[in-house]
């Protein structure tokens, strides 16, 4: 349904896109020639540019909110903060201790991101200490 309703917006669009350019403008741009013995007067060709773009828009605004309204059909509220750690059975069996990264992360979102807590700095082999003064 969603295909089909796609194709006939994409068949709106390039036809108002031509409407458009066929029509005058304020300095003649590529509207059509005022020849004389054509079949409509000037002024009958752009009445009937103008409706037929009307027309045309109107569609263009009716299939785009159409296709709003089935693409909203197969979303569902999902909340990226909720709780979709391991289950009690499945923690970790050291209290505090993170989980491994293998299993899909702790129990929040900043947990999953983070790869679990911080690293403890080691005591003399990390990065240079300032001194302090006594």
């Amino acid at each position: 349904m969603q295909t089909v309703v796609i194709v006939i917006h994409l068949m709106i669009v390039l036809t108002m896109i031509g409407f458009v350019l066929l029509q005058k403008s304020e300095g003649g741009g590529l509207g059509m020639g005022g020849g004389g013995g054509g079949f409509l007067s000037s002024r009958g060709t752009a009445n009937v540019l103008t409706r037929t773009t009307a027309i045309l828009a109107l569609g263009f605004f009716v299939t785009s909110l159409v296709l709003s309204v089935l693409a909203g059909f197969d979303r569902k509220p999902r909340s990226i903060i909720s709780n979709t750690g391991p289950t009690p059975a499945s923690a970790p069996a050291t209290p505090g201790a993170p989980p491994p990264l293998d299993q899909g992360g702790g129990g929040g979102l900043l947990d999953r991101l983070g790869g679990g807590a911080p690293a403890a700095p080691a005591e003399g082999g990390g990065a240079p200490q300032v001194p302090r003064s006594q």
